[in-house]
């Protein structure tokens, strides 16, 4: 499928939109309809929206384009993960428990897009309460009968197939770093607590961490900057061959299936080509249960965040998310001191180990999107990286024809977000697949997959 004009808005990056946007050489109304256009000839299969009102959506680009420019975001369409309070448009955490519900209130976040001149765009579809239970209705754009990843699945999906540049996400475990690869786009989820977290459903107050979507490294850096991301301190970035890189597998690589084997060692032998320094990190024991230490945080602490909805709606809550807080929570409050204590370790011990490097190079997922909506993939790879608090880009790495996305992920020590940008904009050329305006060849799902999934 392709654009049928010289220039289709819907492919470009926010980054190349954004200065048309400011100067008024380009329209927001145009780009709105452009999107709007994507939207129309691609959701019904894509799925990526849980609300969306074209008429809304025109109205506010008529005011953007009657009022003064604001901002770095001036018009530029976002799509927001349908777990982030917003004031015009319903928050429903994909729950039947909160079928329409209108708090009438941004997130913080959402408030700075909006300072910021953003076009809110709409509600993207999620697993409920972005943790479990009932799945997102979404699809993997490059494959209808394959997931998008979650969470954040609306979000990712969205941004993938050119329905919007940007789009907002969270992760938890690897609700928004996994969406990513599996759909060929770049995210990045910034420090713990860079941004403000006031507005978005709680799971787990040590973990949970805003995410954002975008089309190549300069669209997240533009987000960055709406947030204000600043680093701990000022590291100058040496020239692509004089950087040294540490590659770092993870506990979780006895998980890696053959297309992350060959796209770590790919992504390895072009950085070597290019006279990057390699070098493989081996962790010390005590990461070795660290993935334990991330299931007890998270499920301790949404034994707490969740309790309301327990007490509320009992039964009626999905089997699986009342099963894993619930009737099967297996960690004590003990458990729960430890493993803080752990992570607090690990925290610090990670980050003496990354000290000589620009950055660490990791796994995004196990391999390429699974089959089906009833899972969303596996966040083990993720998951270390979430607990220690630590920046992450997914970096979407060139691939076999006709194989499916996959991407590799850049992380770095706390408050060193904008120090990673920087390094993900001198590596992406060298090992990413440059999706920018590629629209996504789908092939046709069943439609019996049109059923939202419990566990």
């Amino acid at each position: 499928m392709k654009p049928a004009g010289a220039e289709d808005l819907a492919c470009l990056s926010a980054s190349d939109l954004a200065p048309r946007l400011r100067e008024r050489t380009l329209r927001v109304v145009d780009v709105a309809e452009a999107c709007l256009a994507r939207i129309a000839a691609r959701d019904e299969e894509v799925r990526a929206w849980s609300y969306l009102r074209p008429e809304q959506v025109r109205a506010e680009a008529r005011r953007l384009d009657a009022a003064e420019v604001r901002g770095p975001l001036h018009g530029i369409p976002v799509g927001i993960k349908d777990v982030i309070l917003t004031k015009d448009m319903p928050t429903q955490y994909n729950s039947p428990f909160y079928d329409n519900f209108a708090p009438a209130i941004d997130a913080a976040c959402v408030a700075t897009l909006r300072a910021a001149g953003a076009l809110i765009f709409g509600k993207c579809d999620t697993v409920e309460f972005a943790a479990m239970g009932r799945r997102a209705r979404t699809r993997n754009p490059h494959d209808l009968a394959r997931t998008p990843g979650g969470s954040s699945s609306g979000s990712a999906a969205a941004v993938a197939d050119l329905q919007v540049p940007l789009a907002l996400g969270t992760q938890t475990g690897g609700s928004a770093i996994r969406p990513a690869s599996f759909c060929g786009i770049y995210a990045m989820k910034p420090t713990w607590n860079a941004v403000s977290r006031e507005g978005l459903k709680m799971y787990s107050a040590s973990l949970d961490t805003l995410a954002w979507y975008g089309r190549c490294v300069g669209d997240l850096a533009l987000v960055a900057d709406v947030f204000a991301l600043e680093d701990a301190e000022a590291r100058a970035l040496p020239p692509l061959q004089q950087l040294r890189i540490g590659l770092c597998p993870t506990p979780a690589w006895p998980q890696a299936d053959a297309a992350t084997v060959d796209a770590m060692a790919s992504a390895s032998t072009a950085l070597t080509g290019f006279g990057v320094t390699l070098e493989e990190i081996v962790l010390p024991p005590l990461f070795d249960d660290i993935l334990a230490v991330h299931d007890t945080i998270m499920i301790g602490e949404g034994v707490g965040a969740f309790l309301s909805e327990f007490r509320l709606f009992g039964e009626a809550i999905a089997p699986e998310f009342r099963r894993r807080l619930h009737d099967d929570n297996r960690y004590s409050r003990a458990d729960l001191v430890r493993a803080y204590d752990i992570a607090a370790q690990c925290r610090v011990l990670f980050e003496q180990i990354a000290a000589p490097f620009d950055a660490i190079l990791t796994p995004s997922s196990a391999g390429e999107a699974t089959l089906g909506l009833a899972s969303t993939g596996s966040a083990n790879f993720n998951r270390m990286w979430t607990l220690l608090h630590a920046p992450c880009i997914n970096i979407p790495v060139a691939r076999p024809a006709g194989a499916l996305p996959l991407g590799l992920t850049l992380a770095g020590p706390r408050y060193a977000d904008r120090h990673l940008l920087a390094v993900a904009e001198r590596l992406a050329p060298v090992i990413g697949a440059d999706r920018s305006i590629a629209f996504p060849e789908a092939r046709p799902a069943d439609r019996r997959r049109d059923e939202r999934q419990t566990g």
